[in-house]
């Protein structure tokens, strides 16, 4: 169901790549609200995923760009203008990657090299994108920018490496950058800690399927899927919301509030001896 949300509006959509995607997702619904936008990705990204598919079914202009990349990113902003009409309402930052994780790198054992890597992309490229964005003077007043984060920011899961990392820097950003563009141009900044999504990005995290099962099962609300993530979205894009900003925002079901549920206690109780050595000795991951 459309609530003309957004009509009239201009938005860009970083990092979609296929219907996986929680961009996809976001750019469906921002067109299905009534906006206007530009869809964004890296040049072998493009090549490997479906955004074209996307862009002809939203009748929307697909721009490859690296994120990392200034100049890149002002041929996007540039480029959106001059398609859109008009400064940018909305965007959404949903780019994240670690060559630590696809490596199989533990946290104790990082690659540094491409630990600069995991966070230029993940998250240096949102402060790259809003610093590009406010000397264009791209962005109309009363816009709002949004990136995805995830709550392994604030707290450790096993397996999610240096990502965590890079959510936490992500979220910084957000506050920080969120401050000057909302003093000087009225612009709003924040992050959405989303619930473990199956997007392709997602699936390189060790243990996915079983994170995703621990956080539906201790969440009271269950994970939030990728359709009801691009539903928060919009209503962040929209004028329903213009006085939030510099935060990050749990849509995860409540996961993030939850110390230990009955069902996951009586699940740790089952399942403890199998993660014993011989001796008896817990062995901890």
């Amino acid at each position: 169901m459309s609530y003309n949300l957004l009509k009239g509006k201009r938005g860009i959509i970083f990092g979609a790549l296929n219907e996986q995607s929680i961009a996809w997702k976001v750019a469906e619904r921002a067109v299905e609200e009534g906006a206007t936008i530009t869809l964004s990705n890296t040049p072998m990204a493009i090549r490997m995923g479906e955004i074209n598919t996307l862009g002809e079914k939203l009748h929307c202009e697909v721009i490859p760009a690296d994120a990392t990349s200034v100049e890149d990113l002002e041929t996007v902003f540039r480029r959106s203008m001059e398609v859109l009409g008009s400064p940018i309402d909305f965007i959404l930052h949903s780019i994240g990657m670690s060559p630590n994780v696809r490596k199989k790198r533990t946290y104790d054992d990082l690659d540094y090299d491409m630990l600069g890597k995991t966070l230029d992309i993940s998250a240096v490229s949102f402060h790259k994108m809003m610093q590009t964005a406010k000397k264009l003077n791209a962005v109309a007043e009363y816009g709002s920018i949004l990136a995805l984060s995830y709550v392994a920011a604030q707290r450790t899961f096993f397996g999610y490496n240096d990502m965590a990392d890079a959510k936490a820097l992500l979220e910084s950003v957000a506050r920080s950058f969120g401050y000057i563009y909302g003093r000087e141009k009225n612009v709003r900044v924040n992050t959405i800690s989303q619930s473990p999504t199956p997007t392709t990005a997602g699936s390189g995290v060790k243990g996915m399927d079983k994170l995703m099962d621990f956080a539906n099962r201790m969440s009271p609300l269950g994970n939030a899927d990728a359709d009801s993530c691009a539903d928060y979205c919009i209503m962040m894009f929209s004028d329903l919301t213009r006085k939030v900003t510099m935060q990050n925002l749990y849509h995860d079901g409540g996961f993030s509030s939850v110390g230990m549920s009955l069902r996951a206690m009586a699940t740790y109780e089952k399942g403890l001896e199998e993660y014993m050595d011989t001796d008896g000795h817990i062995i901890y991951g």
